[in-house]
């Protein structure tokens, strides 16, 4: 009997021998494994501690209607543009002006396809409609009161307006890029 428990004594002392080494090899595991996270987390701090470069400081636009101050130095040719100020005192974060589409409306110079290569965009209708047709949405009559955003790239066009349609249009950025598509 003496040696069945010398056996077993032997036995647990191997067991938990080997207990010992699979747990420390887990520990040496989890060790490393915290070790990783611990560095990944050190990189990101790093990363996001970099600083982007500062902005200007914006500044207070302020912009009352006067007539003279719409003019046609813009994207289209039957449009004329009433800067807002936007771009200046955002420096080129954004642009507003007010646009108003010169009637009578020309389906040949207006209905051209095209995108912006813009951040945003959105459209509010101050006065008068407009007919607009983009991609995915079809043709869409907008009136007084109605507003429209256009993501970045859609293709879009005028279709008609009416001879005294005023627009109110916001841009990221101020400056960008349009493209001109066949139809």
């Amino acid at each position: 009997m003496a040696k069945k428990t010398k056996s077993k004594t032997k036995s647990r002392s191997a067991v938990q021998t080997a207990l010992k080494k699979r747990s420390g090899a887990k520990s040496a595991a989890r060790s490393s494994a915290r070790k990783a996270v611990k560095a990944k987390a050190r990189v990101t701090t790093a990363k996001s501690s970099v600083k982007k470069p500062a902005r200007p400081k914006q500044r207070i636009a302020i912009s009352h209607h006067r007539e003279e101050d719409f003019k046609a130095d813009g994207l289209r040719a039957y449009a004329k543009y009433r800067d807002l100020g936007i771009a200046a005192a955002s420096h080129g974060l954004a642009q507003a002006h007010v646009i108003r589409l010169q009637g009578p409306c020309d389906p040949a110079e207006v209905s051209k396809l095209h995108f912006h290569a813009v951040d945003f965009q959105m459209v509010y209708v101050l006065k008068g409609w407009v007919k607009t047709y983009m991609d995915g949405q079809g043709e869409t009559l907008m009136k007084a009161g109605s507003a429209w955003t256009q993501p970045p790239k859609i293709k879009h066009m005028i279709l008609d307006y009416s001879d005294d349609v005023e627009l109110l249009e916001v841009i990221l950025p101020a400056e960008f890029k349009t493209v001109e598509l066949k139809a």
